[in-house]
């Protein structure tokens, strides 16, 4: 079998198989196709198409069993392609991952990549937090995209801030990048000119009905329920109570809230938020200031 073929069987074989998609690919064929690369050693971006196509490329017996194994792999555990490969991409950009963390997917990574908060930011900021930070892929951005700041990243989960350490060291941003262990703003030492945060904010009835492929990632980083709510904010509400104090006077606090737009508002409906665009529209990204989460604070 042909390259292209291996990859047109192992998409109908998903598709089959019903597997859900989101942890990089959104469809059957795009996760064919980067499983099936990447067993080869081909690079991800291998054109399918054209003069320097690999589509007719036809690989040996052995590698075909070791494609037909790893398709098969994905099939049967339902893990994230990610956990296989222990490689995520996000805008461009590899991360070592695996189940001490969730797949990295947040649109922050998008805003920070594309300036669209920059207008927000000035020569006063230099000192940013990656709360909940996973893999450390949204600090690495951070650290990227400004090359002036330091960044504090942390999580509560000690596995977590492991991979973490493996990616910091990968893109060799160890001296502006420091991994703390912190439960929400508990432990860090702000103030920070800038907050990035994609927290736990699933609610109750989506992580009930959540697929195999997502409940293969850490609870910890998903359920947005643990203090006895049922709409996800748990987290969120802490955060929007604690974040003031850790803020410096201009700071900005961006966060992701996915799906959970009409839970934010039922539950923060006085707070005034700018929603900000991304590729998955207006909904699932926010940006507060400080002097918004003050007024917001003020009449608890």
């Amino acid at each position: 079998m042909t390259v292209f073929e291996l990859i047109t069987a192992g998409a109908h074989a998903l598709g089959d198989a019903s597997v859900s998609f989101g942890h990089g690919t959104t469809n059957a064929f795009d996760e064919a196709a980067w499983l099936v690369l990447w067993q080869l050693g081909l690079p991800l971006d291998a054109p399918l198409q054209g003069e320097d196509s690999v589509a007719d490329q036809v690989p040996t017996p052995e590698q075909q069993e070791h494609v037909s194994a790893l398709l098969r792999s994905r099939i049967e555990s339902r893990k994230p392609a990610a956990y296989l490969t222990r490689e995520a991409w996000l805008q461009g950009l590899a991360f070592y991952v695996d189940e001490r963390v969730i797949v990295p997917r947040s649109l922050i990574a998008e805003l920070l990549v594309n300036g669209a908060i920059d207008s927000w930011l000035g020569a006063s900021t230099l000192k940013v937090l990656d709360l909940c930070t996973g893999n450390a892929s949204l600090a690495i951005f951070a650290a990227l995209a400004y090359p002036e700041v330091t960044v504090d990243a942390t999580d509560i989960s000690a596995e977590a801030l492991a991979v973490a350490r493996i990616n910091v060291d990968r893109y060799q941003l160890g001296e502006r990048i420091r991994l703390l262990a912190s439960d929400g703003l508990a432990s860090v030492c702000g103030p920070y000119d800038l907050i990035l945060c994609n927290p736990p904010y699933v609610n109750a009835q989506s992580m009930a009905s959540l697929p195999p492929e997502y409940r293969a990632e850490p609870s910890l980083a998903l359920d947005g329920n643990r203090h006895g709510a049922s709409d996800g904010m748990d987290f969120v509400r802490q955060l929007l109570i604690d974040a003031p104090r850790q803020m410096s006077e201009q700071a900005i606090l961006v966060l992701e809230i996915g799906n959970e737009r009409d839970h934010f508002e039922a539950a923060f409906g006085d707070l005034e938020a700018l929603w900000l665009q991304t590729s998955a529209g207006e909904d699932q990204v926010l940006l507060l200031t400080r002097d918004a989460l003050l007024k917001y604070v003020a009449p608890n």
